[in-house]
């Protein structure tokens, strides 16, 4: 048993000797150091879960926006994105205005958290398809939306830094 515990080699830890990244491009550099935060995502629009799909449309024409975020209890359950009204119900408006939002949103979509890389919220963007994506705190409650504008102006202040 002693000379097994002579044969051990001592424990290296393998981030002892790790260099951080370098960085030629400023965009690529944001991405990796930014959170998504660093991404304008306010201000964005909530409504409760009990909220008509007409009241919903209101909403969306009346802001000039394109998504919606659902709550219940502060917490994000689901969206409405103007996709999902052409999708779901512009031939069926008179039928499903009086309904409850649940019924034609994204329910439990695809968020990031306000502490996450940049690159997170366009992975999640690339990746899933989404054009929106919700960001959420450290106890899941809502802080923002991530949209393709904002994050075209987020890629551009970076060029404008360097």
């Amino acid at each position: 048993m002693a000379n097994e515990k002579q044969n051990e080699t001592p424990f290296q830890d393998p981030l002892e000797n790790y260099d951080p990244p370098t960085f030629d491009d400023p965009i690529e550099q944001a991405l990796h150091e930014e959170t998504v935060m660093a991404i304008q995502s306010r201000p964005y629009a909530c409504v409760p879960i009990d909220t008509t799909v007409q009241e919903v449309l209101q909403t969306l024409v009346g802001e000039g926006i394109a998504c919606v975020l659902i709550e219940n209890q502060g917490k994000l359950v689901g969206l409405v994105s103007d996709r999902d009204i052409l999708e779901k119900v512009a031939l069926e408006y008179d039928d499903l205005k009086d309904k409850s939002v649940q019924e034609v949103m994204t329910a439990s979509p695809v968020y990031v958290d306000e502490s996450d890389s940049a690159a997170s919220a366009l992975a999640v963007m690339a990746v899933s398809g989404y054009r929106h994506v919700p960001v959420v705190d450290g106890d899941e409650n809502i802080v923002g939306i991530v949209s393709p504008q904002r994050v075209t102006k987020f890629l551009r202040k970076c060029m404008d830094d360097q």
